[in-house]
């Protein structure tokens, strides 16, 4: 008997092998590591596959694509050349198998993995044989235990998997094909230009951001402030005053006057303990602490989870259940002087601190109690994050204490607040955040405190704040916009695209008219609601509720309505957009006079060109990777650009005569981690200040933070 395990990376295949026997043997076919099982006569072959082996491609070239199939990735994308070793790797080993064991990560992109390399490369009778591996953690024991008590393979999921994929390839390649069809019908030019389901409501988000901040109208207002002896300073009630006579008056009032204690109120609340970390919940908090984007979080979250140091991190879920073991993942913790002293503390019975939100796939994000070694810094603090905020939601509710002080000044009322810790409770086991413990100062109602000084600030009120990538992922979590594994991808897609830039994200002209042009002529394009209803539908797959070829269907009558609207404008869409990307992509003042634009070119790698084409041919190419920087050449003045590892700096002409191509390394400071220079780095989202010590240290800070 011969039973094949399917793995979604081979790091996944080392581990499952490792857990199902000791004597495990590793074998290469192709430069491809497996691994080979033999108990009682029974043969077991683990193999890897590499994320997706098969990716969505046209069955026919036409006007409209609404024909795709699944094709080896390496067939679409000559760069994955190395998948065909992966595919060829499960066909060959795969051939006499009886039995098939799909082992990917238990979610809808898991689960389509494994499923189509069941399907694709070990042919279809493979699929009836599966049976399906479910754990949340890559440890011994949840491993043998998925393994033993194997489950029916959910078709349901499948088809729901397979429904997302295709939506998003149909509605992006055919949208985005028509606005760059768009462009070339009436300009004669080549701009690459991307829409897509979420991509484009999620960009439409951003621009009504952008466009509340243009058209704010700052409006003054005054503060009041009486510091009063005791180091004491209390803040007029009224708060914010509009009126500047209003301000004027009160100053009057309360002149060479003593302040007296009117009211004090103290008052006791609980500090709740916190809930267990989802994906939304971790990328948000990482972002807080340490500046990781959402993308970045969930990469260290994936590594940390496949070298089985914690558990399945793409989950929505709140909840612990009791079957993952607390005493016993707290007990290895303790083993450890990091966590040792935090574990202590805490009181038997263990029940944890729960969230409402919930996932059928996986718990909570928790430690499994495999201490890590040797991890990289950045990796080391989201996984102390992790099991800090673990342990802490066992710990007791922290418990603080309000002072709230009503005073008079003159006929006049103002107030002061202090807060104090009496009880730190779970605030022990995590030490990340600030504990509040301000001095109370020992006045008693009635007393009378002299006046030292009083203030009036005038400020501006200022306008809503730019969404940072942790604040839009909670934005498109609260409005149904895809899913916890997908939007920092999708954010991640709008940097690429070149439709935002910088850390607080900022719209530029061309994402802003993108979405102008589109909301103009096909309002379906930004729609959140069309979006958020395919996002329901594709759930309901998953539940049984809808069919998968039924929800296709209905996305291809919708996406032949949005391209029926941009055919009817096409010139007009054309010449909107294509004025909109000049105008973005100015790099420069080419030595004509005209504009220098960046380029997209259909066979080649981005250049830059003159506007002035085709009266002025001037042209220059860009090394792979360059970054166009503000800074101008000493000598010709042109744009620099920064480009190479290590990157340097050079003239856009590179033929201009400028002596040397010095390296990019400004030093601006000290690195906080390591004591390395600090420099200056231009990296996707623009210039930024990072270690000179990279990649042993990962330090970077925005050119916003340097001060």
């Amino acid at each position: 008997m011969h039973e094949i395990i399917i793995c979604e990376k081979p790091k996944a295949s080392e581990k499952i092998a490792s857990a199902l026997s000791g004597k495990a043997i590793k074998k290469n076919y192709k430069r491809v590591p497996y691994y080979e099982l033999q108990n009682n006569g029974k043969k077991t072959t683990v193999l890897a596959a590499v994320g997706h082996l098969y990716s969505l491609a046209p069955t026919k070239r036409g006007k409209k694509i609404f024909d795709v199939d699944w094709v080896p990735l390496y067939e679409k994308d000559k760069s994955k050349k190395y998948v065909k070793n992966y595919i060829d790797a499960i066909k060959k080993l795969s051939k006499d198998a009886d039995t098939f064991i799909h082992a990917c990560d238990y979610d809808i992109e898991g689960t389509l993995i494994g499923y189509n390399a069941l399907k694709y490369a070990c042919g279809d009778e493979s699929v009836n044989k599966a049976v399906r591996m479910k754990f949340s953690t890559l440890t011994t024991e949840d491993i043998t235990e998925a393994y033993q008590n194997p489950i029916t393979l959910d078709l349901n999921q499948v088809d729901s998997g397979i429904a997302r994929h295709v939506l998003d390839f149909l509605f992006g390649v055919n949208i985005s094909k028509y606005l760059t069809d768009s462009v070339m019908k009436a300009t004669k030019r080549y701009i690459q230009l991307s829409a897509g389901r979420v991509q484009t409501p999620t960009l439409s988000i951003l621009v009504d951001r952008e466009k509340e901040i243009h058209k704010f109208i700052p409006e003054p207002y005054w503060l009041i402030k009486a510091r009063l002896e005791g180091k004491i300073t209390a803040d007029h009630k009224k708060g914010k005053i509009f009126q500047k006579e209003d301000a004027d008056g009160i100053l009057a009032d309360v002149e060479n006057k003593d302040a007296k204690i009117k009211k004090i109120d103290l008052k006791k609340t609980k500090k709740p303990r916190p809930f267990p970390f989802d994906l939304g919940s971790l990328q948000s908090e990482a972002y807080s602490l340490f500046g990781f984007n959402p993308k970045k979080t969930q990469q260290i979250a994936q590594n940390l989870y496949t070298e089985g140091y914690t558990s399945y991190p793409r989950t929505s879920s709140q909840k612990l259940p009791k079957s993952i073991g607390y005493p016993k993942i707290l007990k290895k913790l303790s083993k450890s002087a990091a966590f040792r002293k935090q574990v202590d503390k805490l009181k038997k019975p263990y029940k944890p601190n729960e969230g409402k939100k919930t996932d059928e796939a996986h718990p909570a994000i928790h430690p499994t109690g495999s201490m890590p070694k040797g991890l990289a810094k950045d990796s080391q603090k989201l996984y102390e994050l992790i099991t800090y905020r673990f342990i802490s939601v066992f710990g007791e509710d922290g418990l603080v204490e309000t002072m709230k002080t009503d005073l008079t000044i003159g006929s006049q009322n103002f107030i002061f607040t202090r807060k104090r810790t009496v009880k730190m409770g779970w605030q022990e086991q995590y030490p990340f955040r600030k504990v509040e413990n301000d001095d109370f100062p020992p006045i008693s109602e009635g007393d009378v405190l002299k006046v030292k000084k009083i203030i009036s600030e005038e400020k501006e009120t200022k306008p809503p704040a730019r969404y940072n990538q942790a604040s839009l992922i909670r934005e498109l979590e609260k409005r149904g916009l895809g899913t916890k594994s997908t939007r920092a991808n999708i954010i991640s897609i709008l940097y690429d695209r070149k439709y935002v830039e910088g850390n607080k994200i900022k719209v530029n002209f061309l994402g802003e008219h993108l979405i102008d042009t589109l909301k103009k002529y096909s309002q379906k394009i930004t729609s959140e609601e069309l979006t958020r209803e395919f996002e329901e539908k594709l759930e309901g797959i998953m539940g049984g509720e809808a069919q998968k070829d039924n929800i296709i269907a209905e996305a291809k009558v919708e996406i032949t309505s949005i391209l029926d609207d941009i055919e009817k404008n096409k010139l007009k869409i054309g010449e909107e957009l294509y004025d909109a990307y000049r105008k973005s992509m100015i790099v420069g003042e080419c030595k004509c006079g005209k504009n220098l634009i960046l380029i997209d070119s259909p066979r080649g790698d981005p250049f830059v060109g003159c506007s002035g084409y085709p009266e002025c041919k001037s042209t220059y190419s860009l090394p792979r990777g360059a970054v166009i920087l503000k800074t101008k050449c000493e000598k010709c003045d042109l744009p620099l650009i920064s480009y190479g590892k290590p990157r340097q700096r050079a003239c856009l002409d590179l033929k201009c005569g400028r002596e040397g191509r010095e390296p990019t390394n400004e030093v601006v400071g000290t690195c906080p981690d390591c004591g390395n220079e600090l420099i200056k780095r231009s990296g996707r989202y623009g210039e930024f200040i990072g270690c000179r010590g990279f990649p042993k240290c990962r330090f970077t800070k925005s050119i916003e933070e340097k001060s």
